[in-house]
Formats: C-alpha cells, sequence, structure tokens
C-alpha cells in the first residue's frame, strides 16, 4: 500500500516535470529548424550587393496585368506549371478557390469586357470598389488595370457618408460593392452627378444594379490590353489627414507595378514557389502591396481567408494546417498571436514573418521568436510610397527600429530647414528626390496642390512621421508630425473623428489626439467639452451614446475608444487646438 501511495503521487510529478521538459525541447527544435530555414536569403547575397544589382528600368509603356501577370501565364503554358496556385482564396465557412495566372489571365479579361461593354468604362475614368475579401477584387483590379481605368479601394467599414464624399471627390464613374453596402450606395448615389454604372456582386438582382455574376458568366475572354504609359494613373487609395478630410493619393502604373519589385524580391524574398498570406482589409493600400503586386511580380501566391472579424486562433489553425510560407500582419495582430499557446501549433511551412504598419513591440517580437522560432522582419512605408525601410534577411534585427533605407531610395533625417541631422538626432524623416525622383513615389494628391506642395518639394519628400536614424544606419520611429493616429495598423485623422463627435447634440467642442493602448499600440481618445444641457448626464450612458454616434457617422473603427470630460481645450490665441499639449499628456510626456 505504501509503495502504491508513492507511486500515486511521484507520477503526475514526473509526468508534469516531462511536459515542461518536453515542451521546452519542442519550443528549442522548432527554433532550431525554424532558424535554418529563414536565415539564408533566396533572392539576394546581402544587403550590400542589392545596392548593385537593383538598377530598375521604366519602359515608355507599361501595363501590370499585360507586362506582368500574362507573362507568368505564358511560362505556365511552356511549363506546364500546376503545383502551385497564383491565388488561393478560403472562405470562412472552409470552401477553397484555386486560381493558376491562366485563370487570372481568364478570368480578368471577361471581366475587362464587363467594365468596357456593360459599364461603357473608357480610358482613365474611376471605379471605387468596396468589396470584403473575396475572388471577385482581385479579378476587378487585374480589370481595372487591363481596361486602363482607375482603380479606387475602399473598405467596407465605410458609411453612406464615407462613400459619398468618395463618390464626389474622386467623380468616379462606376461603383463596385455587395449586398451590405447597396443600400447606402443607393441612399447618397442621386448626389453624385458623375456616377454612370453600379455593379453589385450578389447573387441577388438588384433593381438599378448590374449583376455582376450574370455579366461575367457569359462575357468573352477576348481582351485586348489598353496601352498604358508607365505614368499614366492606375489607382487613387484615400489616406487620412490630420486637418481635413482624407486625400486622394495618385498612383502610376509603375509606382506600383514596378515600384514593388524591391518588397516582393527582396523584403518579402519570394519565388514561384511560395504562399504569401497578409492580413490586411481591401480597402487599405498595404493589401494591394502584398496580396497583389508585391507576389505577383514574383510569380507567388497570393492566399487570402476571407476573415470577416480578426480571430487569433483562426489565424494560427490556418498557419498551421495550410502551406503558407510567409505571413505578413500589423504589429497589433502578433500582439493579440503571442497572448495564445503557440506551443499547441506547429507552422510546418511557415519561414518568413514581417510585419509594418506601425511601431513593432520588442516584447512581442521576442516572444514570437521564443515560442516560434521565427524573427519578425519590419518594413516601413506609407500609401503615398512603396517600400521606404525594412529589416531584411541577413541584417542584424534591431528589435523596435523599422531597419535601413532601401536600396535606390535615400532616406534622410531632417530638421526644420531641411538640413540632414547628425545620427540620434531626432528630425523628419524625408525622402531625398535628387537628382533623381525615386521610383514608386505617388503623383501628388489630386485635386489639391496645397497638400501637394506641402509635402513634394524641391528636394525632399516629407513623410509627416519623425524618428532618428542611429550609427548604423537603422531607422526609428517616433511620432506622427501631423497627429495622424496609428492604431491596430489604421491610420485614423483626428479631423475625422471630430466632425463626427461635433454633429452629437451634447458636444460643444472636441479633440481628438492617440493614447497608448497595450493591444493595440494607440487607440482614439476624445477629449469633450459638454454643451451646457447635458452637463448632468450619466457620464458613462453619454460615452457610450457618443461611441455609437460615431460609428454610425462614420466608419466604425475610427470611434474613440476612450472618451474624458473637460471644461475647457488648450487653445492657442488664434484659437487652435494644442492637440500635441493633449497627446503628450496622454502619453506622460508633460
Amino acid at each position: 500500500m505504501l509503495k502504491l501511495h508513492i507511486m500515486s503521487v511521484n507520477i503526475p510529478c514526473l509526468v508534469s516535470h516531462n511536459r515542461r521538459a518536453f515542451t521546452t525541447l519542442k519550443t528549442q527544435l522548432r527554433s532550431f529548424f525554424a532558424s535554418s530555414k529563414t536565415c539564408n536569403p533566396k533572392n539576394f547575397k546581402d544587403y550590400e550587393s542589392i545596392k548593385q544589382e537593383y538598377k530598375p528600368e521604366v519602359p515608355e509603356y507599361f501595363n501590370f496585368a499585360n507586362d506582368v501577370l500574362d507573362k507568368w501565364s505564358g511560362i505556365e503554358k511552356a511549363e506546364n506549371r500546376g503545383s502551385n496556385p497564383a491565388f488561393w482564396w478560403l472562405s470562412e465557412y472552409g470552401q477553397e478557390v484555386k486560381w493558376s495566372f491562366q485563370d487570372l489571365e481568364v478570368h480578368s479579361k471577361k471581366v475587362a469586357n464587363v467594365l468596357s461593354d456593360a459599364c461603357d468604362l473608357q480610358l482613365k475614368d474611376r471605379v471605387l470598389v468596396v468589396l470584403p475579401r473575396v475572388p471577385e477584387w482581385w479579378l476587378i483590379n487585374i480589370a481595372c488595370i487591363r481596361t486602363g481605368t482607375i482603380l479606387i479601394p475602399g473598405t467596407t467599414q465605410l458609411t453612406a457618408r464615407d462613400i459619398l464624399h468618395r463618390l464626389q471627390a474622386s467623380k468616379a464613374k462606376c461603383i463596385v460593392t455587395d449586398d451590405s453596402l447597396a443600400d447606402a450606395v443607393e441612399s447618397v448615389a442621386s448626389k453624385c452627378t458623375s456616377l454612370k454604372a453600379k455593379i453589385v456582386v450578389s447573387k441577388k438582382h438588384k433593381q438599378g444594379w448590374i449583376n455582376f455574376q450574370d455579366l461575367f458568366r457569359n462575357a468573352s475572354d477576348n481582351h485586348r490590353c489598353a496601352k498604358t504609359k508607365s505614368v499614366d494613373p492606375m489607382a487613387i487609395f484615400f489616406t487620412s489627414g490630420s486637418t481635413g478630410p482624407p486625400k486622394m493619393v495618385l498612383h502610376t502604373q509603375c509606382s506600383y507595378g514596378i515600384g514593388h519589385t524591391m518588397n516582393g524580391r527582396y523584403w518579402l524574398d519570394l519565388t514561384p514557389s511560395d504562399v504569401i498570406w497578409n492580413t490586411s482589409d481591401t480597402g487599405w493600400a498595404k493589401n494591394a502591396w502584398n496580396s497583389f503586386f508585391a507576389p505577383w511580380i514574383q510569380g507567388a501566391c497570393a492566399f487570402v481567408h476571407q476573415m470577416p472579424r480578426f480571430e487569433p486562433k483562426i489565424i494560427l489553425e490556418v498557419l498551421s494546417k495550410y502551406p503558407i510560407t510567409t505571413f505578413c500582419c500589423p504589429p497589433t495582430a502578433y500582439r493579440m498571436l503571442v497572448q495564445n499557446d503557440l506551443t499547441s501549433y506547429r507552422f510546418r511551412s511557415l519561414q518568413h514573418c514581417v510585419t509594418g504598419g506601425e511601431p513593432s513591440s520588442p516584447e512581442v517580437m521576442a516572444k514570437w521568436k521564443e515560442e516560434t522560432g521565427l524573427d519578425i522582419y519590419e518594413g516601413y512605408g506609407q500609401s503615398e510610397t512603396v517600400l521606404l525601410c525594412a529589416t531584411l534577411k541577413g541584417m542584424k534585427i534591431k528589435p523596435g527600429s523599422m531597419g535601413k533605407p532601401v536600396p535606390s531610395i535615400n532616406v534622410q533625417i531632417i530638421d526644420e530647414n531641411h538640413n540632414v541631422v547628425p545620427p540620434g538626432v531626432e528630425g523628419q524623416i524625408a525622402i531625398q528626390m535628387k537628382p533623381v525622383r525615386p521610383l514608386g513615389l505617388f503623383s501628388g494628391y489630386i485635386a489639391d496642390p496645397e497638400q501637394t506642395a506641402a509635402v513634394l518639394q524641391e528636394d525632399y519628400y516629407l513623410t509627416g512621421d519623425c524618428g532618428r536614424m542611429d550609427e548604423d544606419g537603422y531607422i526609428w520611429f517616433h511620432e506622427r508630425s501631423d497627429d495622424v493616429i496609428l492604431s491596430a495598423g489604421y491610420r485614423i485623422g483626428p479631423f475625422e473623428v471630430e466632425n463626427a463627435l461635433a454633429t452629437h447634440r451634447a458636444v460643444a467642442d472636441c479633440a481628438v489626439v492617440s493614447s497608448p493602448d497595450p493591444i493595440r499600440g494607440e487607440v482614439v481618445k476624445a477629449f469633450i467639452v459638454q454643451n451646457a444641457a447635458y452637463t448632468l448626464a450619466d457620464p458613462d450612458k453619454l460615452i457610450q451614446e457618443l461611441q455609437d454616434h460615431v460609428k454610425k457617422v462614420t466608419a466604425p473603427y475610427k470611434y474613440p475608444r476612450k472618451i474624458e470630460f473637460v471644461k475647457e481645450l488648450p487653445k492657442t490665441i488664434s484659437g487652435k487646438v494644442k492637440r500635441s499639449e493633449l497627446r503628450k499628456k496622454e502619453w506622460g510626456q508633460s
């Protein structure tokens, strides 16, 4: 009996000890094998070698659909390639769509005929596309390039008011959306005189709308690609600003179509055997970066999960189940992923992890490395640019740094007089435009010459971001100089949120700034001066009412997660709100 009693006590202890030892061993082995997969670049020798070999040429005529996608389609035909798709889509219910480059060519030519024939769109006409992560989004993107029409992506979180602004500002002649936003479009369409065609991606038919599925099913795949010049307009991205409504960023056929070569070939280090999953929303430039141009420049597979909501467990399960070799998501997503037990997942194919959109947390990077054995390589760019800075394979990783300026782009830290500052001194991050204007830089803000002139100056493009360069040439982000809030990968202009709040009767005055958050990095905080009639209202109920109000007036992701009621706001003599004072207070700098 005594012996059995001893065994009953010691066996659980032994099992517990072995489990811990096994977990430790598993982590060490995972780290060893993962590091052996990621340490060696596939497309280059080292950072210095890229400077010598990367010399992009810009032809007079260029069209990404014809000169890149169709070339890969031709290679597939010649080599009878079929092992890796070009596009791999997974629905939230598990259905899959796999398309080769040949499939993309045929399908997108049919969509191009829909745009040209049924919608009567001509070269340089503008098309607003507001769709979730569905395969049609990618086909419509390619079709716009084929026809020379200008694509304008929009997030599905846009409200009717947002859609109205985008249609009126862009003078778009066509809008493509689905059932979820068709009614919102319908409510404002009469105010948009330029709008001629409305396409709905739906199994249902809607009066006054062109049904995408019907026309696609019957369209011809015989289409001749538009002959576009490299400098012709290709896409417009709306980007948030601090002092006005979203600005329209114009990119050309080559600025993205050729400019993302640095991104795909060197930062992502993609080859035709790779599968990249970028979790970005279709409305953002980052989706164009890493779910469209960069992978297909390299002939790699763009993997897409429909995923209506961010679900860490789903992401980890997909990374375990599917042969994804390269993973891209914002720092906030990694922060949420490492809160799970990563040792219970095995990422058999994953070799390379990248991030961007906001500053990374060294603690999160260390935790991800500890649990998966994989480093996270940070990159930096804007809607107005392509990749500007990055940590590439083979480079020393400095957690928290954006890496070094990519070869071919001269990134400097300058003061208010445009003088380059010494290493370690903070200043504005700027891109030198002389003697050669960098490939990948936007053309300007449409219908906004003052804002364009403010950032595209004679010698530099001013990013509006503040940072410093260390002795080794690494760039460290400090803050936005124009108050734009970077929250969970979203860029949110305080002006938009303040405008939404101002339409509520309880708000006499308000100001919006960033506030620190352990998960999202920073969130929107509103300081509100109440109207006298609301001073006795229940604060908690009023906060909820104001948050719901903002969600209805503008895109829901912009709502203030924090609200503080104040008697007055700090202002200058001329009456401008001193957002910098409020922001410093939030970040404990005052």
